[in-house]
C-alpha cells in the first residue's frame, strides 16, 4: 500500500488570491504521484482543475480550515501535510497543525512563521544585514499618526493579516492617514495597523526560487513595469529585467539565495524587492507559491511546483536539475538567461486583465490593493514587440497613429516630458489639461489644451466619446483627485481605449509602439514562439 500525501488547495478563488495557485496545486499533485505516493488533495471550489474527479487519488470537497484538514488526516493518516502552494489561506495552518503533530512537508513551520511574523522577519533582515523600509505597528489611531510622521510621508498603510492587499492604500499626508483610519479599517490592540515608508519612485521586483535547504535554484527575476506601490498581482512584469544594471540583479539574487537559506527554505519562496537609487530594499517575503509561478515556469520551460514537490518530500535540486545547478556553480543562476534562440535573449511580459467592464462604479486606477482576475503572456526578442504582444492578449490594442491625452500628478510632470515628446516625434497629436499642458508648453513640447470634464464642454470625455483619444495616460494625485480623473478612466474603460496610471506604463507602451511600428515599416510579421519548444522538463 502507498504512503499518502495531503496536499492543501487555495479553498474558493476570490479577487487577491487566484487561479495561479491552482495550477501549483495540481503540479504537486502529479510530482506526488511522480514520487510514488498516493496523492489527496483538499480544496472547495467547484472550478478548479484539482477538485477534477480524475486529477487527484483522492479528493476531500471541503472548506480549508482547521478543524476539517484534523478530521481528514485523522481518516487518512498522511506521512505528511504539503501547504505552500494554496497561497495564505492553507499556510496560515502551519503552526496549528504543528501543535496538533501534523507532519509538515517541505518548509518547517518555525520557518514559515519567521517569514510571515514582522518582527521576526526584521530580526532576520538585521542579522544578515540586509535592507528594509522604514516600519512600524499601530493599535491606535494617535499611535498610526506618531508613527507616520516619524517614517515621513508617503507610506503605506494596512491591516495586519490581510490577503491580496485588501484596505492597502498610500497616505500622503496626516489628515489622509485619519480619514482612512476612520472609514477603511478599525485599529485597536486585536487588530493593528502596518504602516510602511512608501519607496516612492522605486522599481519593483519579485523572485521566485525553490530552496532544498541548501542549493537555492532561482527561475527568474521579474521586475515590475509600473513603480513599486501597484500590487505585484496587478502589475506587469518582464522577464529578464529590462532597465536595471546587471550589478543590481546580481546583488538581488544574492540576496535570494541568502535568505532562502536562512530560512531553510525547503520548497518555493518568493521575495518582493524595490530598487531605489541603486539601493536594494526587502519589501516582502512569501515562503510558498506565488501567483507568479505559473507565468515563470513557462518562461523558463521548467515546472517550479513541481520541482518544488520533490524537494518537500525529500529529494535534491542536485538530483532533479543538475543540469541548473551546475550553471549555477558557474555564477549563472538565472535560468532565463539560458533561454536563447539564435544567440538572442528572449523577453517574456506578463500583463494582467482587469474586470472594470464588470464594475461600472469602480475607478479603474491602480494601487496596493488587488484588482486583476487573470494574467496573459507576450514574449518576444524585443521588449516593446514582447509588451505589444501582452497588451493585445489583454485586450488593447495599442495605437499606431492619432491622439495621446496625458494628465498627470504634479509630481509626475517633470517625469513625463521625455515620453510625451517620444509620442510627438512618433506623429502622435499630444493633448493635456490645463496644469499638464502648461508645464509641457513651458519645455517646448507641442501640446494641445483640452478641458476637463467640470469645466465645460468639449471636453476631454467628450473627444474620447468621439473616437478621437487613442491612448490615455493619468496618474492618481493621491487623496486630492477630482471626479475629472475618475470620469476620465471610466471613459476610457467604457470606449476600450488603452490607457496606463503610471508614468513607467506610459514609458513601456511608447517602446511598444516604436517597436511596432519599426515592424510594420520594415514589412514583417510578429514571429511566434511555442512554448511547447521551450520546455525543459516533462
Amino acid at each position: 500500500m502507498k504512503d499518502k500525501v495531503l496536499i492543501l488547495g487555495s479553498g474558493p478563488n476570490r479577487i487577491g488570491q487566484g487561479i495561479e495557485f491552482d495550477y501549483a496545486c495540481v503540479h504537486a499533485v502529479f510530482a506526488v504521484q511522480e514520487e510514488g505516493y498516493e496523492a489527496i488533495m483538499v480544496n472547495c471550489n467547484p472550478e478548479t482543475v484539482s477538485t477534477d474527479y480524475d486529477t487527484a487519488d483522492r479528493l476531500y470537497f471541503e472548506p480549508i480550515v482547521l478543524e476539517n484538514v484534523l478530521e481528514i488526516v485523522e481518516r487518512e493518516k498522511p506521512m505528511g501535510v504539503i501547504l505552500q502552494f494554496g497561497g495564505q489561506t492553507p499556510l496560515k495552518l502551519a503552526i496549528p497543525l504543528k501543535e496538533e503533530g501534523v507532519n509538515i512537508l517541505g518548509t518547517s513551520p518555525d520557518s514559515i512563521d519567521r517569514a510571515e511574523d514582522r518582527e521576526l522577519f526584521r530580526e532576520l533582515v538585521i542579522k544578515l544585514r540586509l535592507k528594509q523600509a522604514q516600519s512600524g505597528t499601530a493599535k491606535s489611531r494617535e499611535e498610526a499618526l506618531k508613527v507616520a510622521e516619524s517614517i515621513g510621508f508617503p507610506v503605506l498603510v494596512r491591516p495586519s493579516y490581510v490577503l491580496g492587499g485588501r484596505a492597502m492604500k498610500i497616505v500622503y499626508d496626516s489628515d489622509e492617514l485619519m480619514e482612512y483610519l476612520e472609514e477603511a479599517v478599525s485599529v485597536s490592540h486585536e487588530r493593528p495597523v502596518l504602516i510602511d515608508k512608501y519607496l516612492q519612485d522605486s522599481v519593483e521586483l519579485d523572485v521566485d526560487a525553490v530552496g532544498d535547504g541548501e542549493d537555492v535554484l532561482i527561475g527568474a527575476v521579474m521586475e515590475h513595469i509600473e513603480e513599486a506601490g501597484v500590487h505585484s498581482g496587478d502589475s506587469a512584469a518582464s522577464i529578464p529585467p529590462y532597465s536595471l544594471k546587471p550589478e543590481i540583479i546580481g546583488e538581488i539574487k544574492r540576496q535570494t539565495r541568502l535568505i532562502a537559506r536562512a530560512l531553510e527554505v525547503k520548497g518555493l519562496i518568493n521575495i518582493q524587492f524595490a530598487v531605489l537609487s541603486d539601493e536594494v530594499f526587502i519589501l516582502e517575503v512569501n515562503p510558498r507559491a506565488s501567483r507568479t509561478v505559473p507565468f515563470v515556469s513557462k518562461t523558463i520551460g521548467y515546472p517550479l511546483a513541481k520541482i518544488a514537490t520533490k524537494v518537500a518530500l525529500g529529494r535534491k535540486l542536485r538530483d532533479i536539475v543538475p543540469e541548473v545547478i551546475s550553471r549555477m556553480e558557474t555564477g549563472n543562476s538565472h535560468i532565463a538567461s539560458d533561454f536563447l534562440e539564435k544567440g538572442s535573449r528572449l523577453f517574456t511580459i506578463k500583463e494582467v486583465v482587469f474586470p472594470w467592464a464588470r464594475f461600472p462604479a469602480v475607478d479603474p486606477l491602480l494601487g496596493p490593493e488587488m484588482k486583476s482576475t487573470g494574467e496573459v503572456m507576450g514574449i518576444d526578442e524585443d521588449f516593446g514587440l514582447a509588451f505589444y504582444k501582452a497588451q493585445l492578449s489583454a485586450g488593447n490594442r495599442l495605437p499606431e497613429k492619432g491622439t495621446v491625452f496625458i494628465s498627470v500628478a504634479d509630481r509626475d510632470k517633470e517625469k513625463v516630458v521625455d515620453l510625451a515628446n517620444g509620442f510627438s516625434k512618433l506623429g502622435f497629436r499630444i493633448l493635456a489639461t490645463t496644469g499638464t499642458h502648461r508645464f509641457l508648453s513651458s519645455r517646448g513640447i507641442k501640446v494641445e489644451h483640452v478641458l476637463k470634464l467640470s469645466e465645460g464642454r468639449p471636453n476631454v470625455v467628450d473627444l474620447m466619446k468621439n473616437n478621437e483619444v487613442h491612448l490615455v495616460i493619468n496618474t492618481p494625485s493621491g487623496k486630492r483627485e477630482i471626479s475629472d480623473a475618475y470620469f476620465i478612466r471610466r471613459a476610457a474603460v467604457q470606449y476600450r481605449i488603452p490607457y496606463t496610471t503610471t508614468v513607467r506604463g506610459g514609458y513601456a507602451m511608447l517602446k511598444a509602439v516604436e517597436s511596432y511600428m519599426k515592424v510594420k515599416v520594415e514589412g514583417k510579421g510578429f514571429k511566434v514562439y511555442p512554448l511547447q519548444k521551450l520546455t525543459k522538463m516533462s
